[in-house]
Parts: C-alpha cells; sequence; structure tokens
C-alpha cells in the first residue's frame, strides 16, 4: 500500500457542500486535478450515479478546486475502461448512499480494486465509500458481520452520528460490543498523509456501548 498518497474519511455533507476548512485541506492536498474518478456504491443506479457524481464535482468547483475531468464507474462500466480511468486518475472519490459490500464487489469485478488500494491517487470517500476504506468494515444495516476493507487506517467507520439518530446509535453500540467503533457527525473528516492523521469536525470512539472523544491517536495505521 502506498503509505504517501493522501486519504481522506468523510462523513456526509448533508447541505452538499464542503465546510470551508474541508475545502482548504483538499486544496492543499490536490495540486494535480486532472481527473477524478467517482466509484458508486449503488452499481445499477444509473441516472442517480451521473446526477451524484456531477454534484460531488459541484462541490470542488465551488471552491476553485475543479477537475480537469470526471467520471463514475458503475455497472455500465466495462473493465477495460475502468481501469484506463483508474490508472489515469489523480483522486478517486468512493461514493455512499449504498451498500457498502456492493462497491467492494464492483471494484474487484472491474478489476480497479488494486489499482485504487496501491496506486498514488488520492481517496477520499464518503458515508458507504468512507466505511469501505478501514481496515475493517460492518455496514450496520446490512449485516453485524464485519469484513475486510481498503485498510488505509485500522478503523472501523461508521458515519453520520446523531444523538437523535436513536436507531442508527443503538446499531453503533451493538457493534462496539465487538471491536471499537469510529463514529463520525456529518461535516467531520479524517485526512491521513504520511503516517499523520489530523482530524477535523467532531468525531466520537464508541467502546463497549461507551462514547468518548476520537482523537489523531485513534488513527491507528
Amino acid at each position: 500500500m502506498n503509505s504517501n498518497k493522501a486519504i481522506a474519511f468523510f462523513s456526509g455533507f448533508p447541505d452538499r457542500r464542503f465546510t470551508d476548512e474541508i475545502a482548504r485541506k483538499l486544496e492543499k492536498e490536490l495540486p494535480r486535478r486532472k481527473s477524478i474518478v467517482f466509484i458508486t456504491a449503488c452499481p445499477v443506479d444509473y441516472q442517480q450515479n451521473d446526477e451524484d457524481s456531477a454534484g460531488m464535482h459541484g462541490m470542488f468547483v465551488e471552491y476553485g478546486i475543479g477537475f480537469d475531468r470526471f467520471c463514475v464507474i458503475d455497472q455500465r462500466t466495462e473493465p477495460a475502461d475502468a481501469q484506463k480511468q483508474a490508472r489515469e486518475a489523480d483522486c478517486f472519490f468512493l461514493m455512499g448512499g449504498g451498500v457498502c459490500a456492493e462497491q467492494m464487489q464492483l471494484m474487484r469485478d472491474k478489476g480497479i480494486y488494486e489499482i485504487v488500494r496501491d496506486g498514488p491517487a488520492t481517496v477520499l470517500g464518503v458515508s458507504a465509500g468512507s466505511m469501505n476504506m478501514g481496515k475493517t468494515t460492518v455496514d450496520i444495516w446490512e449485516s453485524p458481520v464485519p469484513y475486510e476493507g481498503l485498510g488505509f487506517a485500522d478503523i472501523t467507520m461508521i458515519g453520520h452520528f446523531s444523538y437523535d439518530d436513536t436507531e442508527r446509535l443503538r446499531l453503533m453500540k451493538e457493534t462496539s460490543m465487538e471491536r471499537q467503533v469510529c463514529a463520525m457527525e456529518d461535516e467531520s473528516a479524517i485526512f491521513i498523509r504520511n503516517g499523520k492523521a489530523e482530524i477535523i469536525g467532531v468525531i466520537h470512539r464508541i467502546d463497549k456501548g461507551e462514547i468518548m472523544p476520537f482523537t489523531e491517536k485513534d488513527v491507528r495505521l
């Protein structure tokens, strides 16, 4: 795995825009912006994928950090095309809104899993996409059974933390009985490069049902 490349975990952006602080960090971490490749977690929702990838690229454009070109990889994409796009990417953005395991299977089916994991391109993820970037993924809405993620950090990330979302909180606490959970609030981020982590926003650590602050020291690489 390439430890020099930039990695960023995001929970979500309800207002469909980066925070100013996250945008400034992205500008610093993305000096080369020729091509960004979005990878869906909803492989057959083609219209939604087109709309979401355009909207997500618009979040970069809003801050003057747009890419020369962007595309989305879903079930329509031929493996050879996906591999070419992946090799040319400066940045991958693993999308959310779907099933975590389907995104992982899509990357394997299209032959880009190793390119995403081991190549030099920056990798960003949001929601389900971010959950797949940790060492262990638990999709609390699909199955309590963990599976191996991309392994960019030794964390089990679950997004959209809110004390008001009682069912999500219950499932997070349930998961934490077996493994520590990195519970990210929306508009938070974990940036990693060269073995160093930086946290933006509010993130919680849930261990054996107990909630406490999550800090840079909790990001095991």
